[in-house]
């Protein structure tokens, strides 16, 4: 598995979102075998498509998978699982949930740092961008990583959540003592992938507007996975936003 000297995650040339990022591979070859199925080789096929047809895409090829080389693998310990990335202009990152510098926080996000404020008593940070998290070990990951502006799903069932799907796996079998925290029913329906008697699964409502009342919060995710990994000996996350 993959993710290693920060810079981590293999690319083939072929591929439309893959210009800058070298495969790198520690212990095998799981995901250099991805990239070359079908079904992602017809993803790249369908990202070449609709950047020829002029569609404007999130996040910027560039940060793609700004969550995979953001976190090396032997780091991670704690994975927050999004959906897709957000479809407005500017915002997103490669980071799931996380925006730009200088871009207003989506409610979502908003509706994250209240329950931060309430769970650890961490006032709100001026800025959305999660990237000192994942710097922690903290793996940002949406289950489809490319969006088409203003168009929510949109990169839905293309091919996204079986790389994504993989990755969890690995995860899930080759790593202990893991905090996987799952917000709403989509991310939910991944907990028949990493089940394991040895990780912490925290599972709430969704952050967003329409179901924060509904179980996330009062949730206390913070404390919760501060909490687990405190009681095996790993360091604990920072969750104050630099």
């Amino acid at each position: 598995m993959v993710f290693q000297n920060k810079k981590c995650f293999v690319l083939p040339t072929h591929h439309p979102a893959m210009k800058k990022t070298a495969l790198i591979n520690s212990s095998s070859d799981i995901l250099h075998s991805e990239f070359e199925k079908n079904y992602m080789v017809s993803l790249s096929e369908f990202l070449k498509k609709e950047k020829n047809q002029k569609k404007i895409i999130y996040p910027p090829e560039r940060l793609i998978f700004n969550s995979l080389n953001s976190t090396d693998f032997k780091n991670v310990k704690v994975v927050i699982l999004g959906q897709d990335p957000y479809h407005g202009a500017g915002q997103a990152n490669g980071l799931s949930f996380s925006v730009c510098d200088k871009i207003k926080k989506p409610p979502s996000l908003k509706n994250i740092f209240r329950e931060l404020e309430s769970d650890i008593g961490l006032p709100v940070s001026g800025g959305g961008n999660l990237i000192s998290w994942s710097l922690q070990g903290v793996l940002l990951l949406n289950s489809v990583l490319t969006v088409e502006h203003g168009k929510p799903g949109s990169h839905e069932e293309k091919g996204w959540e079986k790389f994504t799907d993989k990755i969890l796996q690995e995860i899930a079998l080759k790593k202990r003592n893991i905090v996987f925290i799952l917000w709403g029913k989509k991310a939910q329906k991944k907990i028949g992938i990493i089940e394991n008697s040895c990780h912490l699964i925290i599972k709430s409502a969704h952050p967003s507007p329409f179901s924060a009342d509904k179980g996330f919060f009062g949730s206390r995710p913070f404390s919760k996975t501060n909490k687990f990994l405190y009681s095996h000996n790993i360091d604990t996350v920072d969750w104050k936003v630099r």
